[in-house]
């Protein structure tokens, strides 16, 4: 047998002879698949926002949205498969309310972080399950710890981030994500910078469809997890097109 999938995919708790886990990286490909979706920590809090493609004209809009709400204070992005991801939703929230009946306070995101990572983690150790086709984002904000966020992998690793992305586009994203100088900026200005990076990674020759979602937790929603107000919503849309318009036409000056 080779040692390029034969025989050794059959598994998520086998190995191949290079030490490979493909049931895994079988995983990472279906979020590579997936939209885009980024998440920023500023200085006041954390944006999310994610590239979400409609691959048919008869979708109702706004149906199987990618921002969850998991707990008053904790936001979560999703970039994958979308039963999987609410599935892994459906967990973060059970994980939040339990914290909350036994201890009386609202989770911390570390904690939280933890238990959703392991549990994903868990589901690439057994032949019998397969693991979780997303990668999630999660962030939160309160007055004495300030703004926090993680991305999970589908192997359950873990890390916290300033900036980060997931999804097709990702590498294009982190890129730009990597020119802004995210601990000085507020969510406000995080919003326009958030809209201005999904609006440029998306392709408009593979995927012309897309609806954009955007979320915020922060000091001025007073550690809330919302929806951007529509009115900023609009305006981040309106000024990122105008941005992606006028690298473009740069683009073509430069030809």
């Amino acid at each position: 047998m080779s040692s390029i999938g034969t025989g050794y995919d059959l598994s998520a708790s086998q190995f191949s002879p290079d030490g490979r886990v493909f049931q895994v990286e079988y995983a990472v490909k279906a979020v590579e698949n997936s939209g885009t979706a980024i998440g920023l920590r500023g200085k006041d809090g954390v944006v999310f926002a994610v590239e979400k493609l409609v691959t048919s004209k008869l979708y109702e809009p706004g149906a199987n949205k990618r921002i969850f709400n998991i707990d008053k204070h904790v936001g979560m992005a999703v970039s994958g498969l979308i039963a999987d991801a609410r599935q892994l939703a459906e967990i973060a929230r059970k994980e939040a309310a339990n914290y909350r009946s036994q201890y009386g306070v609202q989770i911390p995101l570390k904690y939280l972080n933890d238990r959703v990572s392991m549990y994903m983690h868990a589901y690439t150790l057994y032949s019998a399950v397969r693991p979780y086709g997303s990668s999630v984002i999660i962030g939160s904000y309160n007055e004495a710890d300030g703004p926090s966020m993680h991305m999970i992998d589908p192997s359950g690793v873990s890390y916290g981030y300033h900036g980060c992305a997931t999804g097709k586009a990702k590498q294009a994203a982190k890129t730009e994500i990597e020119k802004l100088k995210l601990a000085n900026m507020t969510t406000k200005e995080l919003v326009k910078e958030a809209a201005r990076i999904i609006y440029l990674v998306h392709d408009e020759l593979k995927d012309k469809n897309f609806e954009m979602e955007l979320s915020w937790v922060s000091a001025d929603t007073n550690g809330r997890h919302e929806r951007v107000p529509l009115d900023i919503f609009h305006e981040a849309e309106k000024s990122a097109k105008q941005a992606v318009e006028a690298d473009s036409d740069s683009d073509t000056e430069d030809m």
